[in-house]
């Protein structure tokens, strides 16, 4: 079974790097667990509640204590926002930053499932969904 194809309901950590490795064509497994960790600490600082609890519950432990060891930020960014904040942080390119961040936010996805991903969604600015690997939908005024 390729990695792709492979069920994300007890996934381990080293299941995830290989996921992650996989669908962001990384050449090795740390270049995947940097990514891993950078996102999920950036993303850390950004989710707060309720959802960020049951979000912590649902990812593989190392990548938990990865996301649960920052502490929120008082103003969450934007999904754009957010992949500069990461890009000055890494010393990447927002380009480089955008894919690191869109690879490893569609396996916390997948993770999460369909319905606490929509209210991970709705608690954040806007943006986000495209990282998630959903359309951004709005609201007609």
């Amino acid at each position: 079974m390729n990695p792709q194809q492979s069920s994300t309901v007890g996934m381990t950590f080293e299941q995830m790097l290989e996921r992650v490795r996989y669908e962001g064509a990384y050449a090795t497994r740390a270049q995947a667990e940097e990514s891993v960790r950078a996102v999920l600490a950036a993303f850390g600082r950004q989710l707060t509640g309720d959802e960020r609890v049951e979000l912590a519950a649902r990812l593989p432990h190392e990548a938990a204590v990865t996301f649960t060891s920052q502490i929120p930020a008082t103003e969450p960014l934007t999904g754009w926002g957010f992949v500069r904040d990461l890009a000055s942080r890494t010393g990447g390119s927002p380009a480089t930053t955008r894919w690191d961040t869109g690879t490893v936010l569609r396996i916390v996805a997948q993770l999460a499932g369909e319905e606490l991903l929509g209210r991970i969604l709705t608690q954040l600015p806007s943006g986000y969904a495209l990282l998630f690997g959903r359309a951004e939908l709005t609201q007609a005024a």
